[in-house]
């Protein structure tokens, strides 16, 4: 299973968020740069950067940071944030981010994004983000009445092959994830990658041995709460 220590930049600065909400953030560090470098140096091969201004404001000055990043270090990125068109998307595969996340415009205009999956296969997946099993898009604020499940079904069909699942009402809660909720979308048939809570070992270890693709870590990363080098042995654990 692969473990994605996950970077959220707002003002260029490294911070986390609870539950999407943007007036309660906290700030980490203000160089993404040395955080990424100490997520390399525990041994991670993998990162999931957030541009919480482009979910939030449909802007882009972390393109800059992301670019200075994956120069400096050889990484698989995954990166998602006010991703709305194909120019947004080719300017960061061009600077070598390895999968783009879309999210909002997947829910409103679902033939871009299998447009997107035929041309750029899976280095498109999307993000749903969740609250009460109901999808929520333009950086959680606006709640939908499109089921989630049904959402992570009809995604598939239209090319769609990983999928980033958070669950809104747990993240950066540090009081543990949603197991039920990914037990069940395995059945769905995808490429599920967990974010949104995870703070336990045991979670990882659970995470795993459902065959989940990926999991996000986040707060628990930066809280102390879990050793990204432990994390990492873990998920490699069969």
């Amino acid at each position: 299973m692969n473990i994605y220590p996950a970077i959220d930049i707002r003002d260029k600065k490294v911070v986390r968020l609870t539950k999407g909400d943007y007036e309660r953030m906290t700030v980490y560090s203000s160089s993404p740069l040395k955080v990424a470098e100490s997520f390399v140096a525990s041994g991670s091969r993998n990162i999931h950067i957030v541009d919480l201004d482009g979910a939030k404001d449909n802007i882009t000055p972390c393109y800059e940071v992301i670019k200075e990043i994956l120069s400096k270090l050889c990484l698989f990125a995954e990166v998602g944030g006010g991703i709305r068109n194909e120019e947004r998307i080719k300017s960061y595969l061009d600077i070598g981010v390895s999968r783009v996340i879309l999210g909002s415009v997947a829910v409103e205009d679902p033939g871009f994004v299998e447009r997107m999956c035929e041309k750029y296969g899976d280095k498109i997946a999307v993000g749903v983000d969740a609250s009460d099993g109901f999808v929520a898009i333009h950086g959680w604020r606006t709640l939908t009445d499109v089921p989630s499940f049904d959402f992570c079904r009809m995604m598939k069909e239209r090319g769609v092959s990983t999928i980033i699942y958070t669950d809104i009402s747990k993240d950066g809660m540090l009081s543990g994830t949603n197991l039920e909720i990914y037990e069940k979308l395995r059945e769905i048939g995808l490429n599920i990658i967990a974010s949104g809570g995870v703070t336990y070992e045991y979670e990882i270890e659970k995470l795993r041995d459902l065959g989940l693709y990926g999991v996000i870590l986040g707060k628990a990363l930066y809280a102390g709460k879990l050793d990204l080098r432990r994390a990492l042995e873990i998920a490699a654990c069969r």
